[in-house]
């Protein structure tokens, strides 16, 4: 293929070899993804890590109201020059033909608000369970097929953690198919279903690189269709809790380490069941509120003093 304004964000070879890209991006198990490695142009990688955004400038508030250890924004284009020329170029019919070539996806859609996307960057300690991600637009009737992933990282060694991982199946597994270590303009493009389960393992940077953050950009793509038996009901990210590692076996003595995963594993599971308790009494109350909620009230009252 040829350089064009919106494909000149991509290193070249990118270009060059998009169909041998397509037919691993099929054959990869567990589901359709690639991994592409000098993905942008150098000097464009460079410049979007020189003026990756300050952390507190991101939303870094989490779900219990208090600064965490994860910052993302998506007010691309506020960012600076290089965020600009990004937002330009991802957005642009001939960067969106690149990656339907890679992926063989036609008609994909760009979606101007980053829902989900932007920047991510995140602190020593933080992980990310295994789930699958909405799988429509929020505010648009279309289909989410193509999560595109750049990292940002100059510094990373795969024992550190933060390795993008890939599921067959979180339920069962308690290892993923593959890591992918978040290495610099490593790009990562997946297909986005509801067998795409991905996580990323703990960050554990040891005491001299403590400062450092597993730093990236998610782009996610979209079509209007897609193929009917792919097709499933509206929902939200669906998360699965981690399993115990494999190790943990009847017989084998606990060590300090061992203690600390399944606390861990203890801690999250507790704060998931924290926030679907949340959740429910906020919808309850969304319920309850207004016009409609006292004419449910009604009803329900009725239907009780009715059973009786």
């Amino acid at each position: 293929m040829d350089r064009q304004p919106g494909t000149s964000i991509l290193a070249p070879h990118v270009l060059a070899s998009a169909d041998g890209l397509q037919a691993q991006f099929r054959a990869n198990a567990p589901f359709p993804h690639v991994v592409i490695d000098d993905f942008l142009e150098p000097s464009f990688a460079s410049a979007l890590l020189a003026s990756f955004p300050d952390f507190n400038r991101g939303n870094h508030i989490g779900d219990d109201g208090k600064p965490g250890g994860k910052s993302t924004l998506d007010k691309i284009r506020a960012v600076g020059p290089a965020y600009q020329q990004l937002d330009d170029a991802i957005k642009s019919p001939e960067f969106l033909q690149v990656i339907g070539a890679i992926t063989g996806i036609d008609g994909l859609l760009y979606d101007p608000w980053y829902l989900g996307g932007g920047t991510h960057e995140n602190r020593n300690g933080m992980s990310l369970d295994p789930h699958v991600d909405f799988n429509f637009h929020p505010s648009e009737r279309w289909h989410r097929r193509l999560n595109l992933i750049v990292y940002l990282n100059p510094l990373w060694e795969a024992a550190w953690g933060g390795k993008l991982e890939l599921f067959d199946d979180p339920g069962k597994d308690a290892s993923p198919a593959r890591s992918i270590v978040p290495a610099f303009n490593r790009g990562v493009i997946f297909e986005t279903s509801e067998r795409s389960w991905h996580a990323f393992d703990q960050i554990r940077l040891p005491a001299e690189h403590a400062g450092i953050t597993r730093r990236s950009i998610a782009l996610y793509f979209y079509t209007k269709d897609r193929p009917a038996d792919e097709i499933a009901d509206r929902h939200t990210t669906y998360y699965v809790n981690r399993q115990l590692p494999e190790h943990l076996t009847e017989g084998h003595t606990l060590t300090a380490a061992d203690a600390a995963t399944i606390k861990a594993l203890l801690d999250q599971r507790d704060n998931h069941i924290r926030l679907l308790y949340a959740e429910n009494t906020a919808l309850r109350k969304a319920q309850d509120a207004g016009l409609t909620g006292h004419l449910l009230y009604l009803a329900k009252r009725a239907f009780v003093r009715f059973r009786r």
